[in-house]
């Protein structure tokens, strides 16, 4: 089998983390039947982007995105989890098969055993905000350390384990912090992060995800967004037909790379026009977080384990 997963040209850690993920759930699981795509973590259940004509086995994967493929054959699809009740109804499966976003297995890891805790707070943002946004400068001021989603995948899981509480934009940021047993808060500084992914997870938990509003930081992440900053209205750009489920945002870096040379004087220009969002962070970091009950977390790996011991008698 081969490990089919969203590549982004940026980085993005929940993504990424199926390159080595799956190794340890089903090891030699690349040795066996190499006309199968396993089809892992992530929102991929998307017509433009899987590829038609090849058998996919599918564990925990969730639709958020664009257009569902056609599932309905079973000698192209083999569909033994998703992500969550949201996705079971849309691709038309038993809800009993909306079990759990397969991430939260990545804390049985060995090495993620046993973390010390040395960060007070941290956030994880999207992989957009981080791209364009000053985060890591309103972190410092609000006494956050900062996660970035672009990091190496296991390095940024690590330092979501060592906090003790974790402020998230990143849907994984919010997922691996569970599983690690770190509160967390979400929040969204963007209409465009994707709610039905969210609560597809969240009810497999018990959780409620009700995202904390925090503005954009710069006037760039506006442009990526299409978001209001400082009484400026943005216009984000359609998706592309290639991959209707991520926006396409090179252009709009362009345009903010051309701005003026930064100076100490301009850095302080852009951290006073961040003031509101470095307010709503710093409120949503002191803000009550939430965490699932270890009894429901408990009893939906187990029920992952099961389809896991399915897979192995049927395809290894």
């Amino acid at each position: 089998m081969k490990p089919y997963y969203w590549e982004s040209q940026h980085g993005n850690f929940g993504d990424d983390l199926n390159l080595w993920l799956w190794d340890f759930l089903l090891p030699g699981f690349r040795e066996v039947h190499p006309e199968t795509l396993l089809v892992g973590v992530g929102t991929v259940l998307n017509r433009a982007l899987l590829p038609e004509a090849r058998h996919k086995l599918v564990i925990g994967s969730g639709f958020g995105y664009g257009t569902l493929p056609d599932m309905s054959d079973p000698k192209e699809w083999d569909i033994r989890s998703v992500r969550g009740p949201l996705t079971a109804a849309k691709v038309g499966v038993a809800p009993e098969l909306g079990i759990i976003d397969p991430a939260v297995m990545v804390a049985d890891l060995p090495e993620f055993q046993g973390l010390r805790k040395i960060y007070k707070r941290s956030f994880v943002p999207h992989w957009e905000s981080a791209i364009a946004g000053l985060w890591p400068a309103i972190c410092d001021a609000v006494g956050l350390n900062y996660i970035d989603p672009r990091g190496e995948a296991k390095d940024v899981i690590r330092k979501i384990g060592q906090s003790e509480l974790i402020v998230a934009e990143s849907m994984h940021g919010a997922i691996l912090a569970d599983a690690f047993r770190v509160p967390w808060t979400a929040v969204s500084t963007s209409h465009s992060i994707n709610s039905f992914k969210w609560n597809d997870w969240a009810q497999t938990l018990g959780v409620t995800y009700r995202p904390r509003r925090v503005p954009v930081s710069t006037r760039a992440e506006a442009m990526i967004k299409g978001a209001r900053f400082w009484g400026m209205d943005f216009q984000a750009k359609e998706p592309q037909p290639e991959d209707p489920n991520r926006r396409q945002i090179d252009g709009d870096l362009a345009v903010a790379e051309r701005e003026p040379r930064q100076t100490s004087l301009r850095a302080a220009a852009k951290r006073a026009l961040a003031a509101p969002a470095t307010l709503a962070l710093w409120q949503a970091s002191r803000a009550a977080p939430q965490l699932s009950k270890d009894s429901a977390l408990a009893e939906r790996k187990e029920r992952f384990r099961t389809v896991l011991d399915g897979i192995r008698r049927d395809y290894f």
